[in-house]
């Protein structure tokens, strides 16, 4: 989407023509007025005479008639159910059934024109629905949710479909993830009660209000990757408060995860299992779990989702002298978090003393973390002593491990008492009989601390059959271990994005009680990266959360460059949820669970926000970051 002013004909298709050859399939404009939507007639002019025909959307809210006119200059119009009939006033009223049903009727009769228009002109509607600015109406009667958006949208296809017009698109966008997911989902069952087992309409996915940098891509690779891992979307766009076209990369490396994804699963066999449904799609409930310790870490039950960092190329580490005060220092590098668990691959029987000398020295340079051993279940076939101070045994099982080598692990640990964790290492469907067997073992020599993971390619629906598998066999109150390698890629940003969209889905599901992250990368960074994806699966709230819109031609002051500020001034105020929005479209409404709120309200003035409070209006742009600062602390924050 442009981030000109749609007067500004040269610019916005200076704009355009940048976002095109980025890679960019589509591009949206706003159209807040009816003099915008007639320039688009000019904007569409000119990229033909450059040779750019890339089609083109009219973004428009409040505003029908300039819909109206939009409708004959691009190939798509986007409307906003919440606002297009709707005045957002934030009243709190009962309607009766006769009230609802008159309104749905005016509601109709503003959008009938722009239905008839685009099917006479062979123009697309977006029915795009935002978290943030849902109608009173709806709100009264469906409350803030997931619901209240699907409903919202549907009353608008009601209308194209009384007018035999079916060239829509839809929709469910919010700054939270978890809503965003769940409104897609249900959006979709929805449309298949509708007209079960036929085909129905394109999905344009994406998380708004995302941020910028690491967050805002993070948020979005969960958000936009997790609906694509359930096969869900048609278009993306990933919204950053950054210049648009960096927007396309990322979009295209989403994009690019999930086709080669979809190709290796195209040519596998099905894996059919009747199992009992075990999450809610359409609403985030953590899976219950019973609570085990490492040490003195608990993991499971009522606390929060740990954050483990396994040691990679575990010789380098036990081998060298100095390498736990390396560690403690790279640890040390990331502020306002802990690496909460240790894990160390133990390769043969002779490593069990240098981890045992690891453990030691990390004793003696201050690091108090809890050592894990992982080993393969086939080592477990002799007599292996296990490394003295070990926390738990990860044992890694495949489909070729013998029986005997899986009954030893439980008899190991039985007499260690410490944790254990079996790791699925298998394809999605060899992991059935693999997890019978390991808890036919368990069965001969019972367990209390156990924890279980999975390593197989496709790490969401991994995940989702485990949790299934286990809640069949009546084991669904143990914890289950996320576990994520990152590649050895050389693009940081697809690395991250993989990592988000591995460990971000499940989460978002409710499933996983530690994340385990590995593989390239320094400790801060991979430390880093996992606790970003925990906050952006709102898990754990662990530095400041900025909900800031990515700006468009309606946003009348420089957005990016006040966010870098606002950011620069708060970044330390751990759990605190800051909104930075452009304009009033989604602003009170996006930023409803934001502690602070900065919203533009006209040409170089703000709004200033304490929750869903007004606290100054129209303040001065210039003065306004300072006045936000002044309110934060006044507010003991």
């Amino acid at each position: 989407m442009t981030n000109t002013d749609t007067m500004d004909t040269r610019s916005t298709v200076d704009q355009i023509e940048r976002l095109a050859a980025a890679g960019c399939e589509i591009a949206r404009v706003t159209a807040p007025s009816i003099r915008d939507a007639e320039n688009l007639r000019n904007i569409r002019t000119m990229l033909r005479d450059r040779g750019v025909d890339i089609p083109l959307v009219a973004d428009i809210h409040f505003t029908p008639n300039a819909a109206l006119i939009a409708a004959e200059h691009v190939e798509k119009v986007r409307i906003n159910p919440g606002n297009y009939a709707d005045k957002k006033k934030f009243e709190v009223r009962e309607y009766s059934q006769q009230e609802y049903a008159d309104e749905l009727g005016r509601v109709a009769d503003r959008f009938r024109p722009l239905v008839a228009r685009c099917k006479q002109n062979g123009v697309a509607i977006r029915i795009g629905t935002n978290h943030g600015s849902l109608s009173d109406r709806v709100m009264n009667r469906y409350g803030d949710s997931p619901t209240g958006m699907v409903e919202s949208a549907l009353e608008f296809l009601d209308v194209c479909e009384e007018e035999a017009y079916f060239d829509v698109i839809f929709s469910m966008k919010a700054s939270n993830t978890h809503v965003a997911i769940q409104a897609y989902r249900l959006l979709a069952a929805r449309l298949e009660e509708r007209t079960e087992g036929e085909p129905s309409y394109p999905f344009h996915l994406g998380v708004t209000e995302a941020g910028d940098s690491e967050d805002g891509r993070i948020k979005s690779a969960i958000g936009i990757g997790s609906l694509l891992e359930d096969g869900i979307g048609d278009t993306i766009r990933v919204s950053l408060t950054e210049d648009p076209v960096r927007e396309i990369p990322v979009a295209e490396k989403i994009v690019q995860r999930s086709l080669e994804r979809w190709a290796r699963d195209a040519g596998r066999d099905l894996l059919l299992m009747d199992l009992p449904a075990f999450v809610n799609p359409y609403a985030h409930v953590r899976r219950k779990s019973r609570r085990i310790e490492l040490a003195d870490l608990g993991v499971g039950g009522g606390d929060p989702v740990r954050v483990e960092l396994e040691l990679s190329d575990s010789a380098s580490w036990i081998e060298s002298n100095d390498s736990a005060g390396l560690l403690a220092k790279s640890l040390a590098k990331v502020e306002g978090v802990e690496c909460e668990s240790l894990l160390i691959r133990m390769e043969g029987e002779a490593a069990a003393s240098g981890i045992a000398s690891f453990r030691a020295a990390l004793d003696r340079v201050g690091v108090q973390i809890p050592l894990s051993v992982r080993v393969d279940a086939v080592l477990l076939g002799g007599d292996v002593a296990l490394p003295s101070g070990c926390a738990r045994l990860v044992v890694d099982v495949g489909p070729a491990q013998s029986q005997i080598s899986i009954d030893k692990a439980c008899r190991i640990v039985s007499d260690s008492a410490i944790a254990l964790e079996w790791c699925f290492r298998a394809e999605l469907t060899e992991i059935p009989a693999l997890v019978d067997r390991v808890l036919e073992a368990m069965a001969e020599n019972p367990l209390s601390d156990v924890a279980f993971s999975v390593e197989s390619d496709g790490a969401v629906h991994a995940a989702r059959l485990l949790a299934a598998l286990l809640e069949a066999r009546g084991m669904g109150e143990y914890p289950i271990v996320l576990r994520h390698g990152f590649p050895g890629s050389e693009d940081a940003e697809l690395r991250m994005i993989g990592s988000s969209i591995d460990l971000g889905a499940p989460l978002c599901d409710g499933i996983g009680d530690m994340i385990s992250v590995g593989g390239v990368g320094r400790p801060e960074e991979l430390l880093d990266v996992a606790y970003r994806i925990l906050q952006g699966a709102r898990l754990r709230t662990t530095r400041t959360e900025y909900i800031s819109c990515p700006s468009c031609g309606r946003t009348l002051f420089d957005l990016e460059e006040t966010t870098a500020r606002i950011k620069f001034a708060t970044s330390h105020l751990k759990g605190v949820k800051i909104a930075i929005m452009g304009c009033i479209v989604n602003g009170p409404g996006e930023m409803a669970d934001a502690d602070f709120g900065y919203v533009g309200s006209g040409p170089g003035r703000v709004t200033l926000y304490a929750g869903k409070d007004v606290v100054a209006r129209n303040i001065a742009e210039d003065e306004a970051p300072e006045r936000l600062l002044a309110l934060i602390g006044e507010s003991g924050r």
